[in-house]
């Protein structure tokens, strides 16, 4: 990791950027922090231990016309994307599909997918020119496991995985590497709060009596990744906690009435 000085990091005002910001910054490294709330992302700056290295940007990444505005708006000390964290993402719902909110699909599908998928494309081919790079994207489990009601979510992280892996099958020929991490269960992180539109009680319920993953854990798997020798491509690590297990496959039991 010796070689990377710039780092992006999308979703990086909470959860797992936040971590991973501060990890990055005690090793260092420049950081571009992307995230909607610029209030979030000063208070993570200030809190870094190099701050004078940090560059915040405040966005909403499925907004592709502003952020491409925005990130070629940036100064020249940060313009060089040595490695994109691709942490924002977002589980709008726990409604089957049936009786899903129709904007809640596309503003998952815009966030997850379309705004992951931009921002890659727009640091890729600097990554290549210069035969340096990594991409690491955090995925999820729900990625390969199906839940009810995970639906579009599920299958948003399903094109992160095989995004990612299509993307090393593009980069063989070149040093620069590409990642999926897929974590399971999180607690602190705000996701089970987005997901049921802001209720703290509903979402606290989802962890009574687990004990989850936590923001560092995914931040340290980060690190290992990076850290990795320059000829160890990572392709995808799959994270649970130990009160976590691969579902079953479910069915349904119909009644056949006797005559």
């Amino acid at each position: 990791m010796k070689t990377y000085k710039i780092v992006y990091i999308t979703g990086a005002s909470s959860g797992i950027g936040k971590e991973v910001a501060q990890l990055l910054s005690e090793k260092g490294l420049r950081l571009v922090l992307l995230a909607r709330r610029e209030e979030k992302l000063l208070e993570v700056k200030e809190n870094l231990s190099e701050p004078e290295k940090c560059h915040v940007l405040a966005c909403d990444i499925s907004d592709t016309q502003k952020i491409n505005e925005a990130l070629n708006r940036l100064p020249v000390e940060f313009q060089q994307c040595d490695v994109l964290i691709n942490c924002a993402g977002a589980a709008l719902g726990l409604g089957t599909g049936q009786q899903s909110n129709w904007k809640d699909w596309q503003t998952m599908i815009d966030l997850n997918c379309s705004g992951l998928a931009f921002l890659t494309h727009h640091v890729l081919p600097g990554m290549v020119d210069r035969n340096l790079g990594h991409i690491v994207n955090i995925g999820s489990i729900a990625g390969t496991y199906p839940y009810k009601g995970g639906n579009v979510y599920g299958a948003t992280k399903a094109f992160v995985e095989q995004f990612t892996l299509n993307l090393k099958s593009d980069l063989l020929g070149t040093a620069v590497r590409v990642s999926n991490i897929e974590p399971g269960m999180i607690l602190d992180t705000e996701f089970s709060l987005v997901r049921f539109g802001g209720d703290a009680d509903k979402a606290a319920s989802v962890y009574d009596g687990i004990e989850a993953l936590n923001s560092a854990d995914i931040a340290s798997a980060v690190l290992w990744v990076l850290d990795q020798p320059a000829h160890v491509n990572v392709n995808r690590i799959e994270m649970m906690s130990v009160n976590q297990a691969p579902a079953r496959t479910e069915y349904h039991k119909t009644t056949t009435k006797k005559d």
